[in-house]
């Protein structure tokens, strides 16, 4: 059996879960692991540590293919400001490496920011707890376990378009 802390946390709250692993590539991101796993990226839900202008963390759970609009959910969050976190800071938040943060299990407690779109999917793949390793999960049944405030704050990521010639 599968041992790790989230994965153990889900079964004894008994929330169904598929788990996949893969090779884990430093700065593959979520264009990788759903493009490995065969599935679209727009139903990977990257787990993303963010900082508020007093210096709280937040965490922000958005597509893959989406970026979180900092203005955006500072209004729907009451916040002035927010911006991303260095990778160390995010760890020291989280208690995960960047490639294993997740809403399950979190060093330290911070709101949690659910992009409401994914409620739309019929399924979500997000960490479980490791690099390399998405559980496959209904979106309804991550609200079971993980106390999320829904917002709208996606945009779009930009498309490089060549000028060559």
């Amino acid at each position: 059996m599968d041992a790790s802390p989230v994965l153990e946390y889900l079964r004894k709250k008994g929330v169904p879960f598929i788990i996949h692993r893969f090779p884990y590539e430093a700065g593959g991101g979520t264009k990788r692991s759903s493009s490995i796993l065969g599935v679209s990226e727009h139903d990977v839900i990257k787990s993303l540590v963010f900082e508020t202008s007093s210096r709280s963390p937040i965490l922000v759970l958005m597509h893959g293919d989406c970026l979180v609009n900092t203005e955006a959910l500072a209004e729907q969050a009451g916040l002035t400001k927010i911006w991303s976190c260095a990778p160390q800071i995010a760890e020291s938040f989280s208690g995960w490496p960047v490639g294993a943060t997740n809403p399950f299990i979190l060093k330290t407690a911070m709101p949690i920011f659910l992009e409401d779109s994914a409620l739309t999917l019929p399924k979500i793949y997000i960490n479980g707890g490791g690099r390399g390793l998405l559980i496959e999960m209904k979106p309804g049944d991550l609200l079971e376990v993980v106390q999320a405030r829904l917002v709208r704050c996606a945009k779009e990521k930009a498309v490089l378009v060549s000028k060559a010639p």
